[in-house]
């Protein structure tokens, strides 16, 4: 059976077209139809096509990796939508308001590093009896994993 590549309400793409449109290698494409976070039509011969609205996905797929997110998370955020459907206004609002919330995370995150790291390089004599990054015996770890100073964590006095 002939796939029908002109149709007008959402036509197929070749992987060139679509790797030309987006930007990306042709075997990032591959990959991402591997990893199910872009649908793909097989011709009788084998050859892959894309539906126009897969360039929207790939899109998403770029700009969240800029972000930060792993694979796996915008896998996640891609299979909330139904059956890998274009996204309508409702669906992009839904997943921007959650990575909004993250994106601020982010940034204050990176503002509290920030202030702490040119304070303590602002003084100018990077003391390690001074500086409030210095964690001597790494104390800090008895509060958990992770960036504990940047969680807001205070240090710990050696007993």
């Amino acid at each position: 059976m002939a796939i029908d590549t002109k149709s007008t309400k959402d036509p197929l793409l070749s992987i060139g077209k679509i790797a030309k449109r987006t930007g990306s290698s042709v075997s990032a494409i591959r990959f991402y139809e591997s990893e199910n976070l872009i649908p793909s039509t097989r011709s009788a011969s084998g050859h892959r096509f894309f539906h126009r609205s897969v360039i929207r996905r790939i899109s998403f797929i770029l700009i969240s990796q800029n972000l930060g997110y792993s694979l796996q998370e915008i896998k996640l955020a891609l299979d909330s939508l139904p059956d890998n459907r274009t996204p309508n206004k409702a669906d992009w609002d839904r997943l921007s308001r959650r990575f909004s919330k993250d994106i601020e995370s982010k940034i204050n995150e990176l503002k509290a590093l920030q202030s702490k790291l040119s304070g303590c390089i602002g003084c100018g004599c990077l003391s390690l009896k001074k500086c409030k990054l210095y964690n001597l015996d790494d104390h800090i770890s008895k509060k958990g994993a992770g960036a504990r100073f940047l969680l807001g964590d205070k240090p710990i006095k050696a007993s």
